[in-house]
């Protein structure tokens, strides 16, 4: 594998950005790690998000991610998100149109990477597990499936307490007064409702430790997922807090779900 380290401009965000790649490469002489670059032109892509405290660079210096991804032929996009939630804010950057339309475009022109949909994914933990379901969930024309870890799952949960505690007016400044509506587009108990019509809906992969703050609204919407009879749903929990032990671990159960298929 290859891993690169990109620095690009975003028209929409009107500044700098950063992203990390890993790409297959292949090699004959690589010691300990497999290699499966087979030189073609289409890679399957997963786009791997970061949490609200991190950046882009966090998935290799926590995981193995490049020694998990060696076992498949797939492009892995790691993007910063700052703290903006993956959100169009109110007050802010267009983090969402930077990664759900900007994004892609740039990474099809500079990397092998394929453009169909069966072969387009999304996965990330906490704040990047949010994106990553609002990702497939709201473009399920684009996006084959994503893999959620200790996602923030209620989004309007979130915003109410994180506003009630917080000192600052971060929250406002993203998703507007917590006192008003959060745009349904930014809630994932109404894109699925939406998610669901389309054929096929995404496959949907859910995983939370039992101590993590946020296991109670992983569950709420595991329900709300189940009940809607969301198809391809599946929901793994286990010993665990929001911590990296937990999402080490199921990053690579992850990347088995999403490419079984190759």
């Amino acid at each position: 594998m290859a891993f690169l380290q990109c620095q690009f401009h975003s028209d929409v965000l009107g500044r700098a950005s950063s992203m990390n790649v890993i790409v297959p490469q292949k090699a004959q002489t690589q010691i300990g790690m497999a290699s499966s670059g087979s030189g073609r032109k289409d890679y399957p892509v997963i786009y791997l998000l970061h949490g609200l405290s991190d950046d882009h660079t966090i998935w290799m210096r926590r995981t193995s991610i490049e020694r998990y991804a060696a076992d498949y032929e797939v492009v892995i996009v790691m993007p910063n998100g700052d703290r903006g939630f993956y959100t169009d804010m109110e007050c802010g950057p267009q983090y969402w149109t930077m990664l759900s339309e900007e994004l892609p475009a740039i990474v099809q022109n500079l990397f092998p990477v394929s453009s169909r949909r069966e072969d387009t994914f999304a996965a990330g933990l906490s704040m990047g597990g949010y994106g990553a379901l609002k990702l497939a969930l709201r473009r399920p024309d684009r996006y084959a499936g994503a893999v959620a870890l200790s996602a923030v799952a209620d989004i309007r949960e979130w915003v109410s307490v994180a506003s009630t505690f917080s000192k600052n007016d971060e929250y406002r400044w993203i998703f507007g007064s917590p006192e008003e509506l959060i745009p349904r587009q930014n809630d994932l108990f109404e894109l699925a409702k939406t998610a669901i019509t389309h054929n096929p809906p995404p496959q949907i992969m859910m995983a939370c430790g039992t101590s993590d703050p946020l296991y109670r609204s992983n569950l709420r919407l595991r329900d709300h997922l189940q009940q809607l009879n969301f198809p391809g749903l599946r929901f793994e929990e286990g010993p665990g807090k929001h911590e990296w032990s937990f999402w080490d671990q199921w990053i690579q159960e992850g990347l088995r779900f999403l490419l079984k298929q190759l």
